[in-house]
């Protein structure tokens, strides 16, 4: 997996995956004439956005804001008031308007509406109606609002996302959305072990997660490197174990309050957040920690290389499970999610028999505080509890049993989430020329990490066994926020396209131009990104 390896109605009126976008540059359709737009101001065509929504019917006239807009939401409804407030706080710094989030008492300005009759728009799902007086979003539950802001925000000119004022104007062409996912598991994957970032860099990411309806955040809080969440049972884990990381430099740990202050801000955004310990192998940190923890009773030193593979619980050791059982115990009360992953990956030095025994035990220590298993696909060599995910990362070239395996445990019942390391992998470097990221999985542009499909890739596997899909980002050689960022887009929207899109949308042709529109959009997020020759990004 790292460095040494290797609905409303689902009707897609798609538009061609939205022919609209072929059209990119082309003044927009129903754009409100409350206010005059050059052609460079004029609304971006209905659809026109990342992910691209399931149904699109564009046309008639659309909503200008205005400094008499109002946000208009129900005065009893707690979490559609919340989205509200969130989206007056995209809006207000670069409108200048003062946009107060009101009841709903009349049928103008931006309307956040949850119905509890619309239950085909399911749990993520939003309509969004765009007329004249007003702009509609409807979900049946509070996160396909949120999902529905991101659209809104996306159909505002790019100039939305700057903290200062702007001239606009802000318009939003005419019509209707209707749009909901083609898988709950969207995730992406920070690994803060390898290098640790802060609480403040966690929650930037989440914030660019949100923007293309990303739903889990994958914590990778353990591995050789460093152990990065203060447990008190076990309290050398994060004051030694996590003293280091990559490079040697300083690490660092989560505390409790720290870790909880990350899970609330990822469900303020509608965000899973997915903590990961890995085990038997990736578990230097801990070993040296604790000097039970190993076979021969003796810690080894503090690791800060990138080889993979080498260290391993003690799988005959009653403390093992011990060890185990505080770690789940404390990591499930802080974390209100459904899932725990325990990792499994690159067990080289573990044994056959004696990795099948410890994922064997420690899955139902899992189960037994509530969490549901996620594991990285070696799990199917074991025996995958009922409802544990297995986390599949192969390569196209991965061997046809190593595929097989994984393929047998979907046909028995066991969820799958895909994330081919040649294909979703944030840190795989774009091409020779990349400063940063790692090779071992080859080169992966931008059209190699959009252009597939989760439903088929992996043969023998149902297409119902498919939970979702993930982008991994390793951090071996990502320290920073600026290398979150040059490394995660423009793949990252791509991926999570994959994971929101109905299949019928997938079209690298008319994808690479909503693409390019989101370019001016990181400019004005300060996110800087990688402008690949496989883009046909705006000039200027």
């Amino acid at each position: 997996m790292r460095q040494q390896q290797k609905q409303r109605r689902r009707t897609t009126h798609l538009f061609g995956s939205l022919l609209l976008v072929a059209a990119a540059g082309v003044s927009a359709v129903g754009a409100a004439p409350a206010q005059d737009a050059s052609p460079a101001q004029a609304a971006t065509p209905l659809g026109q956005v990342v992910p691209a929504p399931a149904k699109v019917e564009a046309g008639g006239p659309g909503y200008a804001i205005t400094p008499d807009t109002r946000i208009r939401v129900e005065q009893d409804s707690k979490e559609a008031r919340r989205v509200a407030g969130y989206l007056a706080g995209v809006l207000r710094p670069s409108t200048g308007y003062e946009l107060p989030v009101v009841g709903q008492g009349g049928p103008d300005g931006i309307r956040l509406e949850l119905s509890r009759t619309d239950e085909d728009l399911g749990a993520e799902g939003y309509r969004l109606e765009s007329g004249p007086g007003a702009v509609t979003i409807t979900a049946h539950e509070a996160a396909g609002l949120f999902h529905g802001v991101q659209t809104l925000r996306q159909q505002l000119p790019a100039a939305v996302e700057k903290k200062t004022a702007q001239a606009g104007p802000w318009l939003v062409a005419g019509g209707t959305i209707e749009d909901s996912p083609r898988y709950g598991y969207r995730s992406a994957m920070l690994d803060v072990s390898r290098h640790f970032f802060g609480v403040d860099q966690v929650k930037r990411y989440i914030d660019e997660l949100a923007l293309y309806k990303v739903n889990k955040l994958h914590l990778h809080l353990s591995d050789d490197q460093g152990w990065r969440i203060a447990i008190d049972s076990w309290p050398r884990l994060a004051t030694y174990g996590g003293s280091t990381q990559v490079g040697g430099g300083q690490g660092g740990y989560y505390t409790k309050d720290q870790y909880k202050e990350i899970v609330r801000y990822a469900a303020s955004r509608y965000l899973e957040v997915v903590p990961e310990i890995d085990m038997p192998s990736h578990t230097n940190a801990a070993l040296a920690s604790y000097a039970d923890l190993n076979c021969n009773g003796v810690a080894p030193p503090l690791y800060t290389g990138t080889n993979v593979g080498f260290s391993s619980l003690c799988v005959n050791k009653p403390i093992t499970y011990t060890f185990v059982d505080d770690v789940i115990r404390e990591l499930a009360a802080l974390t209100p999610g459904k899932y725990i992953h325990i990792g499994g990956d690159e067990a080289h030095s573990t044994s056959h028999d004696d990795y099948v025994t410890f994922m064997n035990k420690v899955q139902p220590i899992v189960a037994k505080y509530g969490k549901t298993v996620v594991g990285w696909h070696q799990l199917t060599a074991a025996t995958p509890i009922k409802g544990a995910l297995a986390q599949y990362w192969g390569l196209d070239g991965t061997s046809a049993a190593e595929k097989a395996q994984v393929a047998a445990a979907a046909q028995a019942g066991t969820g799958i989430v895909i994330s081919p390391a040649d294909r979703t992998y944030l840190d795989m470097k774009y091409n020779k020329d990349t400063k940063l990221g790692l090779a071992w999985a080859g080169y992966v542009e931008v059209q190699r990490s959009y252009d597939w499909n989760p439903g088929n890739y992996l043969p023998g596997a149902p297409a119902s066994s498919v939970a979702g899909v993930e982008a991994p980002l390793w951090a071996e050689t990502i320290s920073t926020s600026a290398d979150i960022d040059y490394m995660a887009f423009p793949r990252l929207p791509g991926v999570a396209e994959l994971g929101w899109s109905p299949a019928a949308t997938h079209d690298w042709n008319t994808y690479k131009v909503r693409l390019a529109a989101q370019g001016p959009r990181w400019d004005a997020l300060g996110i800087g990104y990688y402008k690949s020759t496989q883009v046909p990004w705006p000039a200027g």
